[in-house]
């Protein structure tokens, strides 16, 4: 039997993208289609979303869709809630043009929510679902609507799933907002929506949904601890087994270095040699002196999370140490003049790109032979994922889905042609130093490196096995549904 599916999510690749939430909700749909699951999206109907969808039709109507008329628009396998009201702004998803959260933020994504749960209840006639599942807090009060105010039309309860792409982002907003949600004085509570004296998306959907999971088996137990839970470890430890970790898979069609049109020269496992090409054009686009020294590569939001900072400390110790970066980001402003100051003092050693392009990112993979990502939290990662099939050798700190995906060049790594990269424990200045040591001590051996990039790029991190798990896991669920 196929299983239909409600993905609500409030970015999807190719139609919009801030992160990697964005890349997982548009892989799905293809990831699940091989295991009889028919996905079907929800997404907001930002300005850019609607002018790539123009023969997109008219499905369904809210006369007030928490105090905004909306439409439903279809087209193929894509809802879009068209509310004007709400999402015909320019700027970011999330905030204006200037940078700063849209102070409705709370209408905009509670309504969505009400609109998913609305549909996945049956309110949309030829529109039927067997489950909704629910990306991060913009979505979180989907599986809170089903709960407390499902519609009356639905046959039988509609099992969902909340999955946290990554937890530091809750969704958190003041008392006065709950009257206007459209909620039972019921779901004000402690097991309900309420958190903190407010009301929480997150939690919402954490408390509500019939199943949590992450993007990584070691996030998944990481956010049970008060370390890496951001004060919602208590409930998370609290739903015991139904909180999993699925590690993300990568669209391994578009990132491929044998066939990437990218690229100063394609190449694979068995044509590593034809790689150095484009070492020598990454060096030239970032100003760099050429060499035969390792070229590391950071790609990244330029933030604390992403350990940037603890970069900053250590870059003169990888310049002292024969190395050269290129890196690409953009993020906290004080980051990136730190990034930009540094680079001024190391011409022809340190390159530095503010933004985010994604071609870059591609030549960078397969120009770079070190990949350094110090993340002091990490959900799943996708970077060090192209890395590994790119040939470029991860550094990373050993935490959620980086300490999932990269094994360690311990000895017996080495030793058993297994090891695909060096990882660290703790992201700070010294720990990342000790693995720049070791990084430039094994680049030293080029047969000990060669076996390590091979090795990475051997490792299958297609959705193939990540898909195989949400089908098992929807299915569950629904055999419970129905009794």
């Amino acid at each position: 039997m196929t299983v239909r599916a409600l993905s609500v999510a409030s970015e999807a690749v190719p139609l919009i993208k801030t992160g990697g939430l964005g890349d997982v909700a548009g892989a799905l749909p293809a990831a699940l289609a091989p295991h009889d699951v028919a996905v079907t999206t929800l997404l907001p109907g930002y300005p850019s979303v609607l002018r790539a969808l123009p023969g997109a039709k008219a499905v369904h109507k809210w006369a007030g869709l928490l105090g905004s008329p909306a439409r439903l628009l279809a087209h193929d396998e894509l809802l879009i809630l068209d509310a004007p009201g709400l999402f015909d702004r320019e700027g970011s998803p999330y905030t204006d043009n200037a940078g700063h959260d849209w102070p409705d933020n709370w209408r905009r994504f509670a309504a969505f929510g009400r609109a998913a749960a609305d549909i996945a209840g049956g309110a949309v006639k030829g529109r039927e679902f067997d489950l909704l599942h629910a990306h991060d807090w913009q979505a979180g009060m989907a599986p809170a609507y089903l709960r407390f105010a499902p519609r009356k039309a639905a046959k039988q309860p509609v099992p969902s799933v909340m999955t946290i792409h990554n937890i530091a982002f809750q969704g958190h907003y003041p008392a006065h907002t709950f009257p206007a949600l459209g909620l039972p004085a019921a779901a004000w509570a402690v097991d309900g929506v309420e958190y903190h004296g407010g009301v929480g998306f997150l939690k919402a959907g954490l408390e509500s949904a019939w199943a949590v999971t992450t993007v990584s088996p070691t996030y998944a137990r990481e956010i049970g601890t008060p370390e890496f839970g951001m004060g919602l470890d208590g409930l998370i430890a609290s739903r015991g087994e139904t909180v999993t970790g699925i590690v993300n898979g990568i669209d391994t069609a578009e990132w491929d270095p044998g066939a990437d049109p990218q690229l100063a020269a394609n190449y694979t496992v068995r044509t590593l040699a034809r790689r150095s090409a484009n070492k020598r054009a990454l060096e030239a686009e970032f100003g760099l002196d050429p060499g035969d020294g390792p070229l590391f590569v950071v790609i990244s939001r330029l933030t604390w999370q992403k350990g940037m900072d603890v970069l900053l400390e250590a870059i003169e110790h990888l310049v002292w140490l024969g190395g050269r970066l290129a890196l690409l980001g953009a993020g906290d402003a004080a980051l990136e003049a730190g990034f930009h100051a540094i680079a001024a003092r190391h011409p022809g050693r340190i390159g530095v790109r503010t933004g985010y392009d994604e071609v870059l990112a591609h030549r960078m993979q397969a120009g770079g032979d070190a990949i350094l990502v110090p993340s002091r939290f990490e959900p799943c990662g996708l970077t060090q994922l192209y890395a590994l099939r790119y040939g470029c050798v991860p550094v990373v700190a050993r935490t959620g889905g980086l300490a999932d995906t990269v094994i360690d060049a311990n000895l017996a790594a080495l030793s058993s042609g297994v090891a695909t990269g060096i990882l660290f424990g703790g992201a700070n200045p010294q720990t990342l130093k000790d693995a720049l040591d070791r990084t430039v001590a094994l680049w030293s051996r080029p047969a000990d490196w060669r076996t390590v990039q091979r090795a990475g790029m051997k490792q299958d991190f297609s959705w193939g096995r990540s898909g195989a798990a949400y089908a098992a896991l929807y299915r569950r669920l629904i055999a419970s549904a129905a009794g």
